[in-house]
């Protein structure tokens, strides 16, 4: 929040609440009324929706230009060629739309969500108050009470910005990885990172090899489904809020471990190399 009109959205508060202590909840006019009036306060204090789209666009965006327009994401995938990935390009650039959509809608819900639930409250609050008003009243206590919802917003919705481009890249991995004939992937989990907030089962994933359902290996009899089973049988990368663990994929029978390669298989690399 801009510090003035951050200060004009406590100082409503702030004078919301010395109106109820000195008169109480002696009608549902009052009540109404600064329930109006800490809501416009609320949506003028944050940062405006079309500043913040701007923002969330922006980063997005270079999310997107790093690894799709830069080519880095061959560096991913060395298993799948450039003309695949040329192929691809419409639908991870209609992926990045999609992302931008959802963000903008989510970040939209938190905001109306946390104005809510300062309404509620002081409403809640505002009505339990007896007519005539009361000396009893911890206004700080409830100032900090009222503030709180709002004061960490904008902090959540950077991470919400951020959370979003964990997302897009995910994404984009998985289309290409998809398009470009991978059989597996390889979980990774940045659990070993110092301060990282990593979700157990997803520390117990690391190093695993997941199948991919219905992938030509599998369906020309050259792989066996590994221990750790498929790839939708468990969330994927980025799916969970704040994930940032990432498969990197195989595309090559050669690639998987002795268990997961069938006597066929084995027959044709053999083959191979006479």
């Amino acid at each position: 929040m801009a510090k003035n009109k951050s200060q004009s959205f406590y100082k409503v508060i702030t004078d919301a609440i010395n109106d109820f202590a000195l008169y109480g909840y002696d009608s549902q006019w009052r009540v109404d009324y600064w329930v109006q009036r800490i809501e416009e306060a609320a949506k003028a204090a944050l940062v405006p929706e079309v500043v913040l789209q701007r923002e969330l666009t922006a980063q997005l965006q270079s999310v997107y230009e790093k690894l799709v327009n830069s080519g880095k994401i061959a560096q991913h995938h060395p298993g799948v060629a450039q003309f695949t990935l040329l192929k691809v390009k419409p639908k991870l650039r209609a992926e990045l739309d999609r992302r931008i959509l959802a963000s903008a809608k989510l970040i939209q819900l938190n905001r109306n969500a946390s104005i809510g639930r300062t309404l509620r409250r002081f409403q809640g609050w505002a009505t339990s108050i007896p007519m005539g008003g009361s000396e009893a009243i911890d206004r700080k206590e409830e100032k900090a009470g009222l503030r709180k919802a709002m004061a960490s917003l904008p902090f959540e919705e950077r991470r919400v910005i951020i959370d979003q481009g964990h997302k897009l890249v995910a994404s984009i991995n998985d289309i290409v990885a998809v398009d470009g004939g991978a059989i597996a992937g390889i979980w990774h989990s940045h659990w070993r990172q110092a301060g990282y907030n990593y979700r157990k089962d997803h520390k117990e994933r690391d190093e695993r090899i997941y199948t991919i359902r219905g992938n030509w290996a599998l369906q020309e009899g050259l792989m066996k489904v590994g221990p750790d089973g498929y790839t939708d049988k468990i969330t994927q990368p980025g799916e969970e809020v704040f994930c940032r663990c990432f498969y990197s994929y195989l595309y090559s029978i050669e690639d998987l471990p002795d268990y997961m390669i069938t006597a066929k298989a084995k027959k044709r690399l053999a083959e191979l190399e006479i």
